[in-house]
């Protein structure tokens, strides 16, 4: 369970950090790192450094098609962990 937990705890630090470098990006007019990518870093559980991201970094916060695939990945993620906790209890 703890490497589990530390594979999250890394998934969202990496994630929050890809966030802050394209909004770093952003604010240089340098080139950005593509949408498709930020949603594929935010795939392996890390949602919730996402949200961070968006939340606390004010990135891409206005964009309502980002924030729908954001809020589905973070539902997906949801139902993930809803459907497999079970069988993690049982089994750590």
């Amino acid at each position: 369970m703890k490497i589990l937990l530390s594979c999250l705890l890394f998934f969202n630090l990496l994630c929050f950090l890809l966030f802050a470098l394209d909004k770093r990006k952003a604010r240089r007019n340098q080139r950005r790192i593509a949408e498709k990518t930020l949603h594929l870093a935010t795939l392996p559980g890390a949602a919730p450094g996402a949200w961070a991201a968006v939340l606390l970094l004010h990135h891409k916060n206005r964009k309502a098609t980002f924030w729908s695939v954001t809020l589905m990945l973070t539902l997906l993620q949801g139902a993930v962990i809803y459907f497999t906790w079970p069988y993690l209890q049982a089994r750590f």
